[in-house]
This record gives C-alpha cells, sequence and structure tokens, in this order.
C-alpha cells in the first residue's frame, strides 16, 4: 500500500470511529425528559446497547418537595465511556403499582363542553365540526344554552373552534316563532368504540385509546364535560386490506349500568376511573408499566378480546423512536401472529388502546394503523398514557 492509500484508510478510520461516537450522542439528545424510568429500564438499556456501544446511563434517585409533599424523582446521567458526562436528564422514578391488562372493547359516551355543528341551514361562515364554545361571551356547555345565549341584536359573536384552534366570527340571528336562532344543527354529546389499555389495581384509574377522541368532521379534539364507559358486545369484524383499515363493528346500551367515567381526553387517549371492572380484565392478570427505554425492537405482544377470550397476539417492534415531543406515534410494530391475522388482516379500527406487552411489562398502546398495511400499526408508549 502506498503512501496515499494509507493516509486515505486511516483518516476514513478515524472517521468512522467518530461517526460511531457522534450519532449516539445526538440520539440522547432527542430524548425528552419527565418520562417513567427504573432501575431495570436503565440496566436493560446500557445491555442491550441502547444508547450505543460507548454511552451509558446511570440513574440516581432524588426526592423532591412539592407544597410540604414529596415526589419521587430520578437523574438519568449519560456518560461516555462510563466515565465522561454528557448530559442530564429529569426522570419520573416508576412506581411498584399493578395494573390489569386491558384488551377489552370498550363503548364511550362523551357530554361535549360546547355543541358540534352538524350542518348549517343558514348563512353562515360555520362548518360541520366546528365546535361552539362562546356566544356573545357566554360559555355554551350544551345545546339548550344557545337560544339562552342569543340576544335581539341582527347579529351575534360565535367563538368556535376549528382544527383545534379557537376563532370568533360575527353570525346572522334569526328569528323565527318568536325565538332567536343561528340556523345551525347541532349536537352536544359524541358516542364511539375503542379498547381498554390499563386499570390501576388500587385505585381504578384507567387509560385507553391512545390517541385522542377526535370529531371526524372537524378534525377537533373533543373537550369533555363528562363522559361514560360501557361494556361492548362485539358483533362482527371488517377484515383490513389494503388502503381498507377495516373495523370492529360493537354495540353497547348507554344506561345507568356503566363501567366508569371519562374526565379528560388528552393526545394519548381518555382517562377517568373505572368503578366496575367485572367483565373487561382478568382480575388475575397485572402487570407494571414499562419506562419508555424498557422499550426495544424484537419480539413483543399485543392483548386483545376480539376472538371472544382475552389472548396474546405477537408481534414485533420494528422501530421505537427517539422524540424530542410527546407523539403517539411512538413505536412501529408488525403483527407476526397468524391468528390474528387471519381473524381481522391485521390491526382494524376500534383496537386503538390494545396493551403492548413487552418482557413482562405494559410499555404501549396500539393508536394507528398503516393504510398501506394493515399488517403494521403505530404505538403510543404506555407512560405518556400514564402521563396523559
Amino acid at each position: 500500500m502506498n503512501k496515499k492509500n494509507f493516509w486515505i484508510s486511516y483518516i476514513f478510520l478515524w472517521l468512522t470511529c467518530l461517526l460511531l461516537i457522534i450519532m449516539p450522542i445526538i440520539n440522547i439528545f432527542q430524548i425528552e425528559g419527565n418520562f417513567l424510568a427504573s432501575y431495570g429500564d436503565i440496566n436493560s438499556a446500557n445491555s442491550n446497547g441502547l444508547f450505543g456501544s460507548y454511552i451509558t446511563g446511570e440513574l440516581v434517585e432524588q426526592e423532591h418537595k412539592v407544597d410540604s409533599q414529596s415526589a419521587k424523582a430520578g437523574e438519568i446521567v449519560f456518560k461516555l465511556f462510563g466515565l465522561i458526562p454528557i448530559r442530564k436528564l429529569q426522570v419520573v422514578m416508576a412506581g411498584d403499582d399493578d395494573y390489569y391488562i386491558g384488551g377489552a372493547p370498550i363503548g364511550l359516551s362523551i357530554s361535549t363542553d360546547g355543541v358540534i355543528v352538524i350542518s348549517d341551514e343558514g348563512d353562515s361562515c360555520l362548518k360541520e365540526g366546528d365546535i361552539i364554545t362562546k356566544i356573545n361571551g357566554s360559555k355554551i356547555d350544551d345545546v339548550d344554552d344557545i337560544e339562552e345565549a342569543l340576544s335581539s341584536t341582527n347579529e351575534a359573536e360565535v367563538t368556535f373552534l376549528r382544527k383545534n384552534k379557537e376563532v370568533k366570527a360575527l353570525v346572522k340571528v334569526l328569528k323565527d316563532d318568536e325565538k332567536y336562532r343561528l340556523g345551525l344543527v347541532v349536537k352536544d354529546n359524541i358516542t364511539g368504540v375503542g379498547t381498554l389499555t390499563f386499570v390501576n389495581k388500587d385505585s381504578g384509574e384507567y387509560g385507553a385509546l391512545g390517541h385522542a377522541v377526535v370529531d371526524e368532521a372537524g378534525g377537533n379534539v373533543v373537550p369533555v364535560k363528562e363522559g361514560k364507559v360501557y361494556s361492548c358486545n362485539l358483533i362482527g369484524i371488517n377484515k383490513g386490506q389494503k388502503n381498507n383499515p377495516g373495523q370492529l363493528r360493537c354495540l353497547f346500551l348507554q344506561n345507568d349500568k356503566n363501567k366508569g367515567d371519562i374526565v379528560s381526553n388528552g393526545k394519548f387517549g381518555i382517562n377517568g376511573t373505572m368503578k366496575d371492572v367485572d367483565g373487561l380484565v382478568d382480575k388475575n392478570l397485572t402487570a407494571k408499566i414499562g419506562g419508555r427505554l424498557s422499550v426495544m425492537p424484537g419480539k413483543a405482544t399485543i392483548i386483545s378480546d376480539i376472538s371472544g377470550i382475552k389472548e396474546e397476539y405477537e408481534i414485533e417492534i420494528i422501530k421505537a423512536n427517539y422524540q424530542k415531543k410527546a407523539n403517539d406515534k411512538s413505536l412501529v410494530f408488525r403483527v407476526k401472529d397468524k391468528r390474528l391475522l387471519n381473524l381481522t388482516g391485521g390491526i382494524v379500527q376500534g383496537m386503538s388502546g390494545s396493551p403492548i406487552i413487552q418482557n413482562g411489562k405494559i410499555v404501549g398502546a396500539v393508536t394507528h394503523v398503516f393504510l398501506s398495511d394493515p399488517t403494521k400499526g403505530y404505538g403510543v408508549y404506555a407512560d405518556w398514557m400514564l402521563q396523559n
């Protein structure tokens, strides 16, 4: 080898080594703090080389006092070559709570905080799916509030949500049989179906769906005034196909026998408290919540009741994303289990919230299906659902 080729090879070798060190460091700075972590998560991440071959994480437990109450917190110190600190990250220490594992379809009934426009019979600028929250400055909780908020003037200032942004507009007021109206057809409730993810064994607090309940017509996240969860009967399955995600066909009755309430509807699903878990969970089946650092590409399972009994179905986690911002597409997976593929074709609508289990922990929930390939789906980390 001549001298020129030697130096080219030498420089290339060093650049390769440098790249192998720099890329994991860049990934470390993509991780957002304040997530759930445990010593087991960090040990597993170090063993599996999650942070790269030259970086390790070290978890130090701390105790923070807020208003005279103590809360467990921690700090992860990332070290290059196990010696040089390159970043410190605040995290929430994982508790010892046990959670019932979900997988059952549930019916949702939500009374909206505001009214949803169904159609415009007048000539206003409002569109189907807009959510009216105020009229002339008065808060609109339900349909009955509209007439009371309208005055005898020819126009009303209407505040509404469109694509999750607040908008104000002047709308013509119509008079009909001595009553004032806007010429809009509206509703103040919404129903749907999803899947239960987990229920805290002691408190009854639950998480479900993994993504927000959204009004399809307007794309708005539905604001919750109050809501109820019901048992749901699966009456059929439309199998997923390419460009057709399929769906679970379910039936539920809105009556006094609800299973729990819906307190919030956020980016990572619905939350509330279950008062009755009979028929929704196996009380002999519990697990801990796994932090996102415990999620690795490889074998995992999803839990679902869609066959009539609670079963585990094998999936392969293809990618677990580093994310600067919380997102309901945290990980990508592929369904491997032939039983589920024969039953549904893959992931179908209504399966959102199905718990993802890896190494005995609830680490995530199904959120979306790939339209181009129903055997592939997205999931959200369980700890984000816990913090929803």
